[in-house]
């Protein structure tokens, strides 16, 4: 049985870090991109990839432009997406989910709350 494999999109690399640390000790494969455009090529490929972790404040493409894009993406339509973001203001993750997301997760990352997330992918 393989790893299941994680895309983590965020403009900051101490936050790839991390998410990728506490990932790879919990089994998990993971690969990041720093902006969105970048996801968006690699995400056109046959790449596995079985989620999505995107911030959603980033220059350039933020998450609420980069979702609806990615859901446009034939193959990735089912892939679920996690909005990762430090807004976490009434109606934010409205947002999200209005944007596309499957779910949204504030910064700083509950770890459990992350892992229960992912569990269903």
């Amino acid at each position: 049985m393989r790893k299941k494999r994680v895309l983590i999109i965020d403009d900051d690399s101490r936050n790839i870090f991390a998410l990728n640390a506490t990932l790879r000790a919990r089994s998990f494969d993971c690969m990041s991109c720093t902006n969105a455009q970048d996801a968006l090529d690699l995400l056109k490929t046959d790449e596995e990839v079985d989620a999505i972790l995107i911030d959603m404040m980033m220059p350039e493409m933020d998450g609420y432009e980069a979702i609806p894009r990615i859901k446009n993406i034939e193959k990735r339509v089912n892939t679920p997406i996690f909005a990762v973001t430090a807004q976490a203001m009434v109606g934010d993750r409205e947002k999200c989910l209005q944007a596309g997301a499957t779910e949204y997760i504030s910064k700083p990352v509950d770890v459990d709350r992350l892992l229960q997330l992912l569990s269903g992918v």
